[in-house]
């Protein structure tokens, strides 16, 4: 045994592969649906394999920069994702979930630093119970960043390494209840409130003819259709496409075949009969008309188009605030089908009166002609990439060091917002001048998605690894009561005051603000849940903009929550 953790302690690299590799494998086991997670899970199983190794007198310490350098991508990429999101919560109905999740990251700060002070706890509780009891995990960071600096004044006998332990220790206790309780309390708020969510969610659903698309499975209907017609009606023979596309708007001629030759479809082109034309419309108009040009025909050569796909970013003062249903008089009705709307990075449910926000993102599949018009009208197109823009990446990460830099008096000393908070506002500085003009600085979806998921669980892997060793030296049932006590309370108060504003003060339909209460914690889990618990997906349109605005600050509160309990 002490070979194989003498073999481990001298190749650091393969241990801290072991311990992310056991953390996602431990994290995806779930007991009636819940389970740790894999950041959870990566802070006691490194905690677990360097206690381990301290029992047979062998000493496990990863790199510092290692660690500091996956969790400065991590922050980058929450920026990056929260951008657009953060600059939409500022305006319109995003200030009432802004106001929400402000609310709810300021109680939770208040009552971990009031609560430690009251206690007595140690010097790092503070960070972790933040962290874990608002299952805010980049706060461990921030929170580490506060005793690196030297902000945070150490008591003589405590070390920084202690004290990062603690950290850790405070993170463990309180991030189970973190993560139950605010799934429990969202799903059953307005049960205990006496409100029919369930009811609700119809209401709004009829009102904004919002699907319930979590229940909709695989179907055969299709709304936007391609075929290929014969032209035998002589009243449209020697008009031109231009002329028939004024005439009958509700189509989009793609393609003309003439014998054995494609003609392509320019809007001068004479049809003829006999032409094959290959007609692309919305299932619903191509039935209104049958026989409009003649019989349809398998022509695979004149069908033989190829669909795009794009995203378009809302930027157009004309379509900005506009219902989704002003779109069917538009000339790309029929012609694009809508598959997905992002608002904040965060998928919203889409309905009839859904109203497009500046900044929101339009995931469009149809002919290429229509989307080049659907981008006329809407906004900015930019077609799916795999490509990442590594030159942006470098810049924003050189801006957010760089504003990381900057210190201003404050509590005694001087404050800044530190490398990591620096790499926060950077990116989404990146990301809304990206937004803005699509997409200088592309960085696909699965690209942000590596830079968080990996960055924080490698992170608090080597935080579990590296606070493992000081753990058993910490370890008192009392503290640990403590801690687990003021983490309950921490987690449990702020939401139901949050709802209470909400829905009496705010007046937000129930089932809405079910996700709002969600998104105040940063946390989808209970937005997820509250979803099947009245089945329909409405609770995540109050979801996005509250998830925004919650995870910069408690990331950030982090930092604050050690400052301020010192």
């Amino acid at each position: 045994m002490v070979a194989f953790l003498t073999f481990l302690q001298k190749n650091p690299y393969i241990l801290l592969f072991l311990v992310v590799g056991l953390s996602v494998w431990v994290g995806r086991g779930t007991i009636k649906g819940y389970g740790l997670g894999a950041v959870a899970a990566a802070i006691v199983i490194g905690c677990g394999v360097a206690t381990w190794g301290a029992a047979y007198g062998v000493r496990f310490e990863l790199d510092n920069f290692t660690k500091s350098l996956f969790y400065y991508l991590f922050m980058y990429g929450v920026g990056l994702r929260v951008g657009p999101s953060f600059i939409n919560s500022l305006k319109g109905d995003g200030l009432k979930f802004t106001v929400l999740a402000v609310l709810s990251s300021f109680l939770g700060l208040g009552i971990v630093v009031l609560g430690t002070r009251w206690l007595s706890l140690p010097v790092g509780a503070a960070g972790g119970i933040l962290a874990g009891s608002q299952t805010m995990s980049a706060a461990i960071g921030a929170a580490e960043q506060a005793i690196t600096s030297g902000v945070v004044p150490l008591p003589r006998g405590t070390t920084a390494e202690a004290a990062t332990a603690m950290i850790a220790l405070s993170y463990g206790i309180t991030y189970i209840w973190g993560t139950v309780g605010i799934i429990l309390i969202c799903k059953y708020l307005p049960r205990w409130w006496g409100v029919d969510a369930r009811s609700a969610a119809k209401t709004y659903e009829v009102e904004h003819g919002v699907p319930n698309v979590d229940d909709a499975g695989l179907s055969g209907y299709r709304p936007f259709d391609l075929r290929a017609y014969r032209l035998v009606n002589p009243a449209l023979s020697g008009q031109s496409i231009a002329q028939f596309r004024t005439r009958y708007a509700q189509y989009q001629i793609e393609n003309v075949e003439r014998g054995k030759e494609l003609l392509g479809a320019d809007p001068a082109l004479v049809l003829q009969l006999g032409d094959v034309i290959a007609l692309g419309g919305s299932l619903g108009a191509l039935t209104d008309h049958m026989g409009l040009i003649g019989p349809e025909v398998p022509d695979a050569r004149a069908l033989n188009i190829p669909l795009d796909q794009a995203e378009i970013l809302v930027t157009h003062r004309g379509a900005v605030g506009k219902a989704l249903k002003e779109f069917s008089r538009s000339p790309i009705a029929g012609q694009v089908q809508l598959v997905g709307l992002e608002r904040g990075g965060a998928p919203l449910p889409m309905g009839l009166e859904t109203r497009l926000q500046r900044m929101d993102v339009l995931h469009l599949v149809g002919l290429r002609s229509a989307i080049d018009q659907a981008a006329a009208l809407i906004g900015k197109v930019a077609r799916p990439s795999t490509a990442t823009d590594l030159l942006t990446l470098s810049l924003g990460m050189i801006l957010g060091l760089l504003i990381g830099q900057i210190q201003v008096p404050a509590f005694g000393a001087s404050v800044g917002l530190g490398n990591a908070g620096g790499l926060l506002v950077s990116g989404i500085v990146v990301s809304s001048l990206v937004s803005r003009v699509r997409f200088f600085g592309n960085t696909p979806n699965a690209a942000r998605n590596i830079l968080e998921d990996m960055g924080l669980i490698f992170f608090v892997a080597i935080v579990g690894v590296n606070a493992g060793a000081n753990l058993l030296s910490q370890l008192n049932g009392v503290v640990a009561l403590k801690i687990f006590a003021l983490g309950f309370v921490a987690c449990t108060i702020p939401p139901f005051i949050v709802w209470a504003i909400g829905f009496h003060v705010f007046k937000i339909n129930p089932a809405v603000l079910m996700g709002g209460v969600a998104g105040a914690r940063s946390h989808s889990g209970p937005a997820r849940e509250a979803a099947k618990e009245i089945g329909s997906s409405v609770p995540w349109i109050g979801f996005p903009v509250a998830y925004a605005v919650s995870g910069i600050l408690l990331t950030v509160f982090g930092y604050f929550a050690m400052l301020l309990a010192a």
